[in-house]
């Protein structure tokens, strides 16, 4: 686990970014650690490199960190947009010829990219644990879903989409509290 940062740090960190941190991810920031052990590959550790502050892990670049004070969208694209390009995502039985449904699968995945991971489809968030196969997850930090967590599987042709538990938005303390009940069940001595 990182050292937890200084109450200066983390005004460094918010003053560069342009917004506070959720106050839960604040407060593990502080009295914690700046990442390491957590959900699946653990947190994505935020550290300071060559005097700016940044996040580090397998997809923590994805987050914009200059539209981090811009609220993260309340909606995603457009359902029709996006059942219009499923429906077009070429098949390989299409094809009599290999390169052929390459080259129209190479295209179809350009066109979805250019829709799923637009910039403006995390500003507020940062990524902040990586699950495997390219899938991760994303703390909104601004906007009208502030302080929850977020999965991101667009690798597998789905939609940004909120954790929930009993129909609710899981908070970054839910999450990062539940992992660690679980690890802990996991490691205990059954009796």
């Amino acid at each position: 686990m990182d050292e937890p940062l200084t109450r200066g740090e983390v005004a460094e960190l918010e003053a560069q970014i342009g917004v506070r941190l959720p106050e839960q991810y604040r407060d593990f920031l502080l009295h914690v650690g700046a990442g390491g052990a957590g959900p699946a590959y653990g947190l994505f550790p935020v550290r300071r490199v060559q005097d700016r502050w940044c996040w580090e892990g397998d997809g923590a670049d994805l987050a914009d960190l200059s539209r981090l004070a811009e609220p993260f969208p309340d909606r995603g694209p457009d359902p029709k947009l996006l059942d219009d390009l499923l429906s077009q995502r070429p098949e390989v039985e299409d094809f009599d010829d290999l390169e052929d449904f390459d080259d129209a699968i190479e295209a179809w995945d350009e066109r979805w990219a250019a829709v799923m991971f637009a910039p403006e489809r995390t500003a507020g968030a940062i990524a902040i644990s990586h699950l495997g196969c390219a899938q991760r997850e994303w703390l909104i930090i601004s906007g009208s879903h502030r302080g929850t967590i977020w999965s991101d599987c667009r690798v597998d042709d789905v939609d940004l989409a909120p954790l929930l538990d009993d129909g609710r938005l899981v908070t970054f303390a839910h999450w990062y509290t539940d992992w660690l009940t679980n690890a802990e069940r996991a490691t205990s001595p059954s009796s």
